[in-house]
């Protein structure tokens, strides 16, 4: 006998019956526009350095829009379930030039609780995934948890150091890799509070730190502002009053500037947070000292997974090792980590508005020729460079506002 929760034929309900269905994702439909920042480092082929530190203020829109009818799941440990959801369409471009940057068609999808795995939102929460496809080659499946908040988003607390993130760090330091025996696995995120001075001492093997990322190295170097024309203009002091050098650290200190500047103009805020990763732990260094210990963070219902096309993965054809001498991959994504803040944006004397912030992290691993260095207690570097698989954070933030379309 066929299961009665889950029609075979799927008619469009009303729209308030959609949104509800929607949960703590409704507030997500619409048209978001706004200003953001883009930080990835990718490999140097113009023979001046062994990477290229690649900067963008962007502008940035998100258009949303729900689903007009159930998405049903056919079950076998348990009866069907059914899913309701968004499609979205991301479109990111350099403030300065109108370059493209980068495209994203995907969904954002509520899953109820169920018993066939065992999945449970906390009361008042709900469970989420996004689903995302990018033309270098990509696709993810992020899940994670809607969490409804009352209070100051994204600044620092004295248990939070993002307010109401599920992540300690969205820093830009790159680390180790590859864990023993497990090829193309993010290694241990950098510290909230890191710099790339103190690399040398995070990175196993020790390696000669990066001057892209420190803004003490003068110009020329293989880094952009904002424009990609050469020839490249220096880097600014600040953006919105952030010193650069923290810009570059932690680009999320971009939106909290928002939030101190709208807290200072008498502002409040409520909400809903959405944390997701495309995988259920993830290790984090908890200081910038190498000797204290990691922090694996159980991420709430984390779950998913991120395919690459075969370039991407460097890996032949065949066993899915690569031979002797193979470099290993091209730009292979590992993680995907994100926090969006749905922002109900209120004051006293003026009307109340809808803001969408967000802080994601995509590791992507890759070989790079380097200096390896002399570090005490660790035996002595070959002579002459080798290659380091090392993990590059590429970091997006943006502060979006609804407008209309």
């Amino acid at each position: 006998m066929p299961n009665d929760g889950v029609q075979t034929i799927r008619i469009t309900p009303d729209s308030s019956t959609m949104v509800k269905k929607l949960g703590l994702l409704a507030d997500l439909a619409g048209t978001w526009f706004g200003q953001g920042f883009n930080l990835i480092a990718r490999p140097d082929f113009a023979g001046n350095s062994d990477l290229y530190l690649q900067l963008n203020e962007t502008h940035e829109t998100l258009k949303i829009d729900p689903i007009g009818s159930p998405i049903p799941n056919r079950g076998f440990g348990q009866d069907d379930i059914e899913l309701f959801g968004l499609t979205y369409l991301q479109k990111i471009s350099d403030i300065f030039t109108g370059g493209a940057l980068h495209i994203e068609p995907g969904f954002w999808i509520t899953q109820p609780n169920t018993n066939y795995p065992l999945e449970q939102a906390p009361a008042e929460q709900q469970l989420i995934f996004r689903m995302g496809s990018i033309p270098h080659g990509s696709g993810l499946i992020a899940q994670g948890i809607a969490k409804p908040f009352t209070g100051t988003p994204v600044l620092k607390t004295a248990t939070e150091e993002y307010a109401f993130s599920a992540f300690p760090s969205f820093n830009s330091t790159p680390f180790g890799a590859i864990a023993p025996g497990s090829p193309n696995a993010p290694g241990i995120i950098s510290a909230a509070g890191s710099s790339e001075k103190l690399s040398a001492e995070s990175l196993t093997p020790p390696v000669q730190p990066f001057p892209q990322y420190d803004l003490t190295n003068p110009q020329p170097i293989a880094r952009t502002p904002f424009g990609t024309n050469p020839p490249d203009p220096p880097l600014p002091a600040a953006i919105n009053g952030v010193p650069m050098q923290d810009v570059i650290n932690d680009p999320i200190k971009l939106l909290q500037q928002v939030i101190t500047e709208q807290l200072k103009g008498g502002y409040t805020f409520d909400g809903v947070a959405l944390n997701i990763a495309t995988q259920a732990q993830i290790t984090f260094a908890t200081t910038p000292n190498k000797n204290t210990p990691n922090q694996p963070v159980t991420v709430p219902n984390g779950a998913g997974g991120v395919e690459n096309i075969l370039f991407l993965d460097g890996k032949p054809l065949g066993n899915g090792q690569p031979p002797a001498g193979n470099k290993g991959p091209n730009a292979f994504t590992a993680l995907v980590y994100a926090t969006f803040w749905i922002e109900r944006v209120n004051h006293p004397k003026r009307p109340t508005f809808v803001q969408l912030q967000y802080a994601q992290m995509t590791i992507l691993d890759f070989q790079i020729l380097h200096l390896l260095q002399q570090v005490p207690g660790f035996p002595p570097p070959p002579n002459p460079p080798v290659a380091v698989n090392l993990g590059w954070p590429h970091i997006s933030i943006a502060t979006l506002r609804k407008t209309f379309d």
